[in-house]
């Protein structure tokens, strides 16, 4: 009887270290690709949009204030035929008025006062095959959509078709296409304007290789 217990007793204790011991390692796999070809964004006019100076008597005291739409080209070259997407970062994160994720922020008054925001969009691109679609993904590259209504802070933009069925990204080795930026003003009673303020967005547009 004492045998039986005692071998049940080391069976269980076995057990327990086992346990313990596979609880105390993880794995770390580290994984990626290295890809031969190089791509190189540029925007026309140095990537500078300047609305001059705006008069805050003629900004709408309830309702956003829209700023003229300004339409700078990008173009887009690589060492070949690569799979890409374009990330957009907002430089001024946090600062973008209303509620919408999709759109970039001007800057803060006063450190807490919202000025504006605008969004982004590509139009009209063109790779050395021809036209094609401006494509965007909300989920990191897993699933790709038409992407005509612009490229949020939180998404990826590329250029594709669906000629497999579904929206894909294409490999291109160049591509040229319209960037839109339409910029809007804060309600004017949401803002001290007892000052001169400087319209302040900032973006990072970034290639991130498929």
């Amino acid at each position: 009887m004492n045998n039986t217990l005692n071998a049940l007793i080391a069976t269980l204790l076995l057990g327990t270290c086992a346990q313990a011991l596979a609880a105390s390692t993880v794995d770390l796999t580290i994984t990626g690709t290295i890809t031969p070809n190089a791509c190189t964004p540029s925007l026309s006019g140095s990537g500078v949009v300047d609305y001059g100076k705006l008069s805050a008597k003629d900004l709408n005291l309830t309702t956003q204030t829209p700023l003229p739409m300004t339409t700078l080209q990008m173009v887009i070259e690589c060492d070949g035929a690569t799979l890409f997407a374009i990330k957009g970062t907002d430089n001024r994160a946090g600062s973008a008025s209303g509620p919408s994720a999709r759109t970039y922020g001007l800057g803060l008054i006063n450190n807490d006062q919202k000025l504006g925001n605008y969004m982004v969009a590509l139009a009209n691109p063109v790779t050395e095959a021809g036209a094609t679609q401006v494509l965007e993904s909300i989920d990191n590259g897993a699933t790709w959509r038409d992407g005509s209504t612009g490229i949020p802070p939180s998404s990826l933009a590329a250029f594709g078709d669906r000629s497999s069925g579904v929206w894909l990204p294409i490999p291109i080795a160049k591509v040229t296409t319209d960037v839109n930026i339409w910029g809007f003003i804060a309600r004017a009673d949401s803002l001290d304007l007892s000052d001169e303020h400087k319209i302040d967005g900032s973006a990072t547009f970034e290639v991130k290789y498929l």
